[in-house]
């Protein structure tokens, strides 16, 4: 290991000069090894600590991995099930799961080669070494898109959400907003067909890939007569809970075997991933746990008042099914615990300070119901929900400052 590291310091020499090959140089060489320069141990000021931002993001992206895993199996067994082949979870496991990385893995290297891009560029334009946090959005970006998601699209909205927004505010540490939800909100507006809808969360069309592999079904199979692609969201919004359970139960839900976003399906995975944030000290247990109370309180509210919102205070012709959904069945219908553990917890665009946490979570909990279930033309609320919170963390950290400011004057009077 001393003899590579002897190598990179020989190439340090002969790229200093070149600001984007110096760039490219310095991005590789802190990944694979901490910096050379370190704080003294005298003075008893500084942390001394092997978790550096690199390693931090490394460990986040860690922490998806089985989440990931699970997503392009399920790609493939929707794929397959659309079709009514090898529609059973012990079917041609090997062969769904080959299907399925063929499909993600070109999703994944657009993302990060437009993402890093643009930042290897920015960082060489300003002098600066390249910023970690796309380590982390380059996963998360793949992971909350429709499998079958157009290449192209995935490109352009990296790019957008990218230089709007975080190279626009100064980079990574400055974004107010969580880019890969950005660059989710920007396909959910600017291409509404492709995001939204049935037929989009199962990648029944292979790409080019598998094709040329042979994978996937048979040519000229059609889709299966019982084939729709609804998740349990797009059921409860047209038909309430009884609706979800004509075609899935809750045990498919909860272990992740519908269609969604590639991520967002498999729960234990998620949850697991995020008890690994929890005990490295990354993610704030506060937010996801006000998170959770926040769905809570507001779901058993609609769930009391449900028709008398719905008709008397909405103007609706008769009740809207989904107020009825029982409140515990949310966290597992959609992406709840995957925007909890993934989004939410994003330490640059949540609120900083312990009490603002709870406040923060809380608030996205509440906001996610409200517009899962009071909004018809979309029944999933965590992405709209977070990025609304993160315009609101700085003030929301500003009043728990201020209020103790307050607190602690009064009490020295």
């Amino acid at each position: 290991m001393q003899f590579l590291r002897n190598q990179l310091d020989a190439i340090e020499e002969k790229v200093k000069d070149n600001k984007y090959l110096h760039t490219t140089f310095d991005a590789i060489h802190t990944f694979l090894y901490k910096p050379n320069h370190v704080s003294k141990a005298s003075g008893g000021v500084h942390i001394h600590d092997g978790m550096d931002l690199k390693r931090t993001m490394f460990m986040v992206v860690v922490a998806m991995q089985l989440a990931l895993l699970f997503g392009m199996w399920n790609i493939g067994h929707q794929h397959y099930a659309a079709y009514g082949v090898n529609a059973g979870l012990g079917d041609a496991m090997f062969t769904k799961f080959l299907y399925g990385m063929f499909q993600m893995l070109p999703l994944i290297v657009v993302a990060n080669l437009v993402g890093l891009g643009i930042e290897f560029i920015f960082a060489a334009k300003r002098g600066h070494a390249v910023e970690e946090g796309f380590l982390v959005s380059g996963m998360l970006i793949p992971l909350i898109m429709p499998p079958a998601v157009p290449l192209w699209m995935v490109a352009l909205a990296t790019a957008f959400a990218v230089i709007i927004g975080k190279e626009a505010f100064g980079g990574t540490g400055m974004n107010p907003l969580n880019i890969a939800l950005l660059a989710r909100v920007f396909v959910f507006f600017a291409y509404p067909t492709e995001i939204s809808g049935d037929i989009v969360w199962v990648d029944y069309a292979p790409n080019f890939i598998n094709n040329i592999l042979g994978l996937g079904v048979p040519a000229g199979a059609a889709l299966a007569d019982t084939f729709s692609g609804a998740t349990p969201l797009a059921l409860a919004a047209k038909g309430g809970w009884s609706n979800v359970l004509t075609q899935y139960s809750v045990s498919e839900m909860f272990w992740g075997t519908i269609p969604g976003s590639i991520g967002e399906t498999c729960k234990p995975a998620i949850i697991l991933g995020a008890l690994m944030l929890i005990g490295m000290g990354i993610a704030s247990w506060r937010i996801m746990l006000s998170m959770i109370i926040g769905a809570a309180v507001m779901g058993f509210l609609l769930n009391i008042g449900g028709e008398f919102i719905s008709v008397s205070m909405l103007k609706l012709p008769e009740a809207n099914p989904f107020f009825a959904v029982p409140w515990y069945y949310h966290y597992i219908m959609g992406s709840f615990f995957f925007a909890m553990a993934f989004m939410a917890t994003d330490p640059v665009t949540a609120a900083q300070t312990n009490t603002g946490k709870w406040i923060y979570g809380f608030m996205i909990g509440v906001c996610g119901i409200i517009v899962r279930v009071m909004n018809p033309a979309y029944p999933e609320g965590w992405m709209l929900a977070i990025l609304f919170c993160n315009v609101f963390a700085p003030l929301i950290d500003n009043y728990v400052i201020q209020s103790n400011i307050k607190r602690r004057l009064a009490r020295g009077h």
